[in-house]
């Protein structure tokens, strides 16, 4: 069965921990980045879907980078306890382009 993954911040991933999801607390981007691998390994890739902080996000975008294009696992950005720094929106607006072909969503 797939599982469902959370990499942030211990503020921001104890939520989603309490909601039944796999939580992987993080301190810095380089260590959500190790995280990141570890779950997308061939032999742990039991993820269909990776929640990451946005923060975090930010700093290992070429990690991200590479599943852009795969249907698992799909990475999704979500805003830390600081709240959005636009990243995932961005993120959802570049994924409608390249399924689409143009910008639907307006700017």
């Amino acid at each position: 069965m797939l599982k469902i993954a959370v990499i942030g911040s211990r503020d921001t991933v104890m939520g989603f921990k309490a909601l039944g999801l796999d939580t992987f607390p993080a301190e810095t981007p380089g260590e959500a980045g190790k995280l990141l691998r570890q779950l997308t390994r061939e032999s742990e890739a039991e993820y269909a879907i990776i929640y990451i902080e946005e923060n975090f996000a930010a700093q290992i975008q070429n990690e991200i980078d590479r599943f852009k294009d795969s249907p698992s696992p799909a990475i999704i950005l979500i805003p830390g306890r600081e709240g959005s720094i636009g990243l995932g929106l961005q993120a959802l607006h570049d994924a409608v382009e390249r399924a689409v072909g143009t910008n639907i969503l307006g700017d």
